[in-house]
């Protein structure tokens, strides 16, 4: 092979390496979970936000700090925004409820858990949106008239932290000393009265 035939060959090499390495690509799943969910502005995510109209998120106390294993654990309030330490949104008996975006039973579940919520003597129901974006939670919430308080969890770490199962919907009933008991049966929850059995 000639000296020009070697360069031939090395400059080909070399174009193609570029055309490569320019070469647009899906981000690997390390880049995904470092790319943010709140992609609107501020502006659009305040309006849906206003929209969902959630009331506030649950707030502890010293002498109700919530389940130890969600001490610590900071998700953002769907309500209002802020950062708010998940433990202290169950302050005591409740019902926290793992949802959804794109989970079709989710949905109906949410509808049948809000109206459980507006009983007289109801536990507060508490809504975990995970593997979803804050402004599609709240815009789904708004459309199902869901007025539950409700987090997000975009980090996944309350279902880390509880090693919740990898299904949807997921529901653990919280007791008054801080434990956690996993809904079994029924998988998804079609009535109040259902709830209310659960929850006793």
């Amino acid at each position: 092979m000639s000296t020009a035939a070697r360069w031939s060959v090395v400059v080909l090499v070399l174009a193609v390496a570029g055309v490569v390495a320019l070469w647009p690509r899906s981000p690997g799943p390390a880049e995904q979970a470092a790319i943010p969910t709140r992609t609107r502005p501020t502006a659009d995510l305040d309006d849906v936000r206003a929209r969902a109209a959630l009331p506030p998120c649950p707030q502890g106390s010293p002498d109700a700090p919530g389940p130890e294993p969600l001490r610590g654990v900071v998700v953002t309030c769907l309500g209002d925004g802020r950062p708010v330490d998940v433990a202290a949104t169950v302050p005591g008996r409740a019902v926290v409820n793992f949802w959804a975006t794109w989970c079709l039973p989710c949905q109906e579940e949410l509808k049948v858990l809000d109206a459980y919520a507006r009983e007289p003597g109801a536990v507060p129901v508490v809504a975990v949106l995970v593997e979803s974006k804050e402004a599609d939670g709240l815009e789904l919430l708004a459309k199902l008239g869901v007025r539950l308080p409700a987090v997000a969890d975009p980090p996944d770490a309350v279902r880390q932290a509880l090693r919740v199962p990898r299904r949807l919907p997921v529901t653990y009933v919280a007791g008054a000393d801080g434990s956690l008991d996993l809904v079994d049966e029924p998988v998804v929850f079609t009535s109040v009265e259902q709830v209310r059995e659960v929850v006793g």
